[in-house]
């Protein structure tokens, strides 16, 4: 009997070695490079790591160096601010408020009233009696409701080097202790009130009050100061206050 079935003979030779399924597999088990690539990529997040370190160390000193500068622009301002409370407390007083620059100028050549605790050129108020006044007198003894368009009232605004900004500029330190601080003030608003109206006897004093006797209350003077102080060398170092004075 015959076998008629065909039979195909392969054009190629069939390699059996290494067949799975019918198919040729091929595994890479070559592992030339990966430990130069874990190496890169350690490296990187070192790296990443000491840049971040040198960033925070680099940050964290600069922002002390600028603390130290504010609070020292800082001590400066409440230094000038004791100061302007003192000529406050003289409610612009010609003769007192020249006594004390005469204190003063040893001490601080700079304080002058020609150059700086005469208030603003032309200002002038009028307090509840009527009277006029002018200069800083008329910030100190008038309310700010009653100055005039010169008064610059409610401006909390400083310009170092304008004369109309400010009413009072105080120099601290000197060429033996650097670095020296000028501080400005300037009285933004006063409310008026009936104390401090002199520095005599106030209230009884040593007379003996009768039994109808009726005494006045006190209502203090209210101002509103705004101080800016900086450094003359390098005028970025400031610091800024507003302070309600209650006199």
């Amino acid at each position: 009997m015959m076998n008629n079935r065909n039979q195909i003979t392969p054009s190629f030779p069939l390699n059996l070695r290494g067949m799975k399924g019918g198919y040729q597999t091929s595994i890479v088990r070559n592992e030339k490079g990966l430990a130069l690539v874990m190496i890169l990529i350690l490296s990187a997040i070192a790296l990443a790591i000491m840049a971040g370190l040198i960033y925070m160390i680099t940050s964290s000193t600069q922002i002390s160096g600028m603390q130290k500068r504010y609070k020292t622009a800082l001590e400066a301002g409440v230094g000038g601010a004791d100061v302007t409370y003192q000529f406050i407390s003289l409610r612009g007083d010609s003769i007192d408020t020249a006594s004390l620059i005469s204190i003063f100028h040893p001490i601080n050549p700079r304080i002058t009233t020609a150059g700086g605790v005469s208030g603003p050129g032309g200002c002038s108020g009028t307090d509840i009696s009527g009277s006029t006044f002018y200069g800083l007198e008329a910030k100190l003894k008038t309310p700010s409701t009653s100055w005039s368009s010169a008064c610059d009232k409610d401006n909390m605004s400083i310009t170092p080097g304008t004369t109309t900004s400010y009413d009072m500029r105080f120099d601290l330190g000197s060429s033996l202790y650097p670095p020296t601080y000028r501080v400005y003030a300037k009285i933004v608003s006063t409310v008026e009130g009936n104390s401090a109206v002199d520095r005599g006897l106030l209230g009884a004093g040593v007379v003996g009050s009768g039994s109808g006797e009726v005494k006045v209350m006190s209502v203090p003077y209210l101002y509103t100061v705004e101080m800016d102080a900086q450094n003359l060398a390098n005028p970025s170092e400031r610091a800024k206050l507003s302070i309600l004075y209650q006199y």
